[in-house]
């Protein structure tokens, strides 16, 4: 089903996953266009976001954000063109960055929409390299790693949009930079592609072995995307003063309980204290002064024209695919940035 003038699919939160989502999660849905009132605009969804955070706002349990609600429409941020405005500073056919969530059309009264203007040069690009996955790359490499010439930085999920954002980056500062990611294929693209040092793949069965050859001198910063086994091989690695930017954790996201196996606390908590390492996460537009946007965004628009970051994306046709293709994404079956094409 194509979007049309005429109606407004959404996609909605039908029921809470027990582990991992499946076909009953998520819901498509349709209803008539809404019309905007005095103050506000009408805004057709372009390109759909799908981040890994989604799987945590379909859950109920104490987060940083609301969960959503049950035959709520899914939270998601979009690029959306103007159909027609009564707000100020929006006019129609301008392109915005917009909380619209997954559905064609969205009412706004201009709460939280960046205008990108009537023809931005890659308008996907605000959701990825230029948008949230690109600024938490920055920000908690930079604000929290602090990396220093020389030192060696691994990173996890290595060809996503913020893991190879974030060894682009520490190595424009003059790091080793290791990637972790999964399949000859992805760990082709990080080291021939975007230039990392080294790439292993985590699921290899001497990963950790892998890990250690890799890291002669230890690691000094290590970027955390996923957990699970790889956090594992990374905490024997681990140097004195040591710092871990902690942004996400997708091996665990689908867990319903503690993880089977070893109880790896004190392996953790352990390492911490040794080596004295600093842990902190994060959550981008929550942790940072919203001045350090401009100077990533002046920053990284000046790395893509230098050729200094490259920059992978893979559009999904259809909002109706959507679902499925976060589902792949959670799983790792995602090569990039991932947006959907929803008109």
């Amino acid at each position: 089903m194509a979007q049309t003038q005429d109606t407004n699919r959404k996609i909605i939160l039908a029921e809470r996953p027990k582990g991992a989502p499946n076909e009953n999660t998520l819901k498509l849905e349709t209803e008539a266009v809404p019309r905007p009132g005095k103050g506000e605009m009408l805004l057709r969804t372009v390109y759909l976001s799908l981040d890994p955070y989604m799987r945590g706002r379909m859950s109920d349990a104490k987060s940083y954000a609301t969960p959503v609600e049950i035959g709520g429409v899914m939270t998601g941020q979009v690029v959306a063109e103007v159909m027609e405005s009564d707000v100020a500073g929006f006019s129609k056919g301008d392109y915005v960055l917009s909380p619209s969530g997954w559905q064609d059309f969205f009412v706004s009264d201009g709460t939280q929409v960046l205008n990108l203007g009537p023809e931005p040069e890659n308008p996907s690009w605000a959701l990825g390299i230029l948008g949230m996955p690109g600024y938490t790359a920055y920000a908690g490499l930079l604000k929290i790693g602090e990396p220093k010439p020389g030192e060696t930085v691994v990173v996890a999920a290595a060809s996503g949009p913020v893991g190879a954002t974030v060894g682009q980056i520490a190595k424009i500062k003059g790091c080793r930079v290791v990637g972790v990611a999964g399949g000859a294929e992805k760990c082709a693209h990080v080291i021939e592609t975007l230039g990392f040092d080294a790439c292993i793949d985590h699921r290899a069965e001497d990963f950790a072995e892998q890990l250690a050859a890799a890291c002669p001198n230890g690691i000094d910063v290590y970027f955390e995307n996923v957990g699970g086994k790889v956090l594992y091989g990374v905490l024997p690695l681990l140097n004195p003063f040591a710092r871990m930017p902690v942004c996400g954790m997708v091996a665990w996201y689908n867990l319903q309980g503690l993880p089977e196996g070893p109880d790896h606390g004190p392996q953790i908590l352990s390492t911490i204290l040794r080596m004295k390492v600093k842990v902190q996460g994060f959550i981008i537009f929550d942790s940072f002064p919203i001045e350090l946007y401009q100077e990533f965004s002046e920053a990284m628009t000046g790395w893509l024209k230098e050729g200094k970051v490259q920059y992978k994306e893979q559009v999904v046709e259809g909002l109706e695919a959507a679902p499925q293709a976060l589902y792949d994404l959670l799983e790792g079956r995602n090569f990039g940035k991932m947006v959907v094409k929803v008109g």
